[in-house]
């Protein structure tokens, strides 16, 4: 009985960051963003709109400069929208970075819908690489009945790039 326990403890120790992260993907806890292959069944919204604002940042150690084209959009609600971050390699070696990402206000995730985005894989840039990096993306038109988003005029969708060390590439 309690070796059944201790291998059932174990197994759900395993299981806890794939749950987690379903958990957030599907409710947007904690700002998690929704993702989608497209916006079928979306439609725009006439009238509403919603500010769109983007941060970028990189991680201590990570010799890129990054940063969004621009820093705002004002978007219709439901319309698929595109937008620009800028990436440059300042090193003198190849870097690979991963982006995470979130949203806020956090509530606001659940309702924002990225079709493309380069942080869905790695990214690799050679030395004194510049790249443009595309994001489309949606606000659903659910967020106009949701009663925790009824204040809310901006959602900010906030990048950090951290560097992927050639260890953790090979696992």
């Amino acid at each position: 009985m309690a070796l059944s326990i201790a291998v059932g403890a174990f197994g759900m120790g395993f299981a806890a960051v794939p749950l987690y992260r379903y958990f957030c993907q599907v409710t947007g806890f904690g700002g998690t963003t929704q993702r989608a292959d497209a916006a079928t069944g979306v439609r725009p919204v006439p009238g509403k709109t919603m500010s769109v604002r983007f941060d970028s940042n990189v991680a201590p150690g990570m010799p890129w400069q990054f940063r969004p084209e621009h820093t705002t959009q004002t978007v219709q609600i439901g319309a698929r929208a595109f937008t620009t971050f800028i990436a440059k390699n300042m090193s003198d070696k190849p870097v690979t970075g991963s982006a995470v990402f979130n949203v806020t206000p956090t509530q606001s995730g659940a309702y924002f819908t990225k079709i493309q985005c380069f942080c869905f894989t790695e990214q690799t840039l050679q030395p004194g690489q510049e790249v443009r990096m595309p994001v489309i993306y949606y606000v659903d038109p659910k967020i106009l009945d949701d009663p925790d988003n009824k204040d809310t005029q901006q959602i900010t969708l906030s990048y950090t790039f951290n560097p992927v060390e050639q260890s953790e590439k090979r696992s």
